[in-house]
């Protein structure tokens, strides 16, 4: 089991989600900065590297800024 709120890569839908909780058999996941939360596999799960985490932040920023204008 993650620790809620630790960044993971999905490689099923091959995005970075922010650990939520598990329920059944399946790890919930929500996008970095907010958003819907998907079922993923969680033995298909791994950290996320750097540079993932970096292009996830600077992802979810974007979508801030265009919201504001």
């Amino acid at each position: 089991m993650e620790p809620e709120g630790q960044l993971v890569y999905d490689p099923r839908t091959r995005r970075v989600g922010e650990y939520r909780d598990r329920v059944g058999p399946y790890a919930l996941l929500r996008p970095v900065g907010g958003g819907t939360e998907w079922e993923a596999d969680p033995a298909a799960l791994r950290p996320v590297t750097p540079a993932e985490r970096i292009g996830a932040q600077v992802a979810a920023a974007n979508r801030r800024t265009k919201r504001r204008v």
